[in-house]
């Protein structure tokens, strides 16, 4: 049975990069939609993990040991800025229900204590963010640069982030499917 994707972008949906945006940090990405209305919309790139060391004296802890903690390269604006996603409902009032078991926010010392726990929440370290003006992601969705697909807490915390795209793609199935399977690199040498 084919899989339609969604025809409607909204907070808690997956922008799905179409193969045509083919350089850049938005390259087959997976963006979550974290927040969409008539004055734009922004949204976190979440499977371009960085390897990146995170400054000891900020964060104030010695070791990270979390071992469910992930950095992420989360859009191109405004790199230097850190957002926070995580599986974690108990500090609401600071946080932003994104989708099921996925938030947004938190403070130092949520963030120190998740990424010193061992046995802390899901965290991805996004650095930057993607952003779109009033009504400019929705021309680029009905000019077929995005698919859309549901996000939920499965994909974003238990899919490896470089398997993402092709996961959703195959899972979208259909003529979609395929699409999962294309090489990176498209040049012929």
């Amino acid at each position: 049975m084919e899989s339609l994707p969604y025809s409607e972008i909204e907070k808690g949906t997956f922008l799905i990069a179409m193969p045509d945006i083919d350089k850049g940090i938005l390259f087959r990405s997976v963006i979550l939609v974290c927040e969409h209305n008539s004055g734009g919309s922004f949204g976190l790139v979440v499977n371009k993990p960085m390897q990146l060391e995170l400054p000891q004296e900020l964060l104030n802890i010695t070791t990270v040991a979390n071992p469910k903690a992930v950095i992420c390269a989360g859009g191109p604006m405004q790199t230097n800025q850190m957002m926070l996603l995580h599986s974690s409902s108990a500090i609401s009032t600071l946080t932003l229900k994104i989708c099921d078991g996925v938030f947004l926010g938190g403070d130092l010392q949520f963030l120190q204590e998740a990424l010193s726990d061992s046995e802390g929440p899901f965290v991805h370290l996004c650095f930057g963010y993607a952003g779109w003006g009033a009504g400019q992601l929705e021309r680029e969705f009905l000019d077929g640069n995005w698919l859309l697909w549901p996000a939920n807490e499965d994909y974003l915390f238990h899919t490896p982030p470089e398997k993402l795209w092709s996961l959703i793609l195959k899972d979208m199935g259909g003529k979609y499917a395929p699409l999962s399977m294309m090489p990176e690199d498209l040049s012929l040498n």
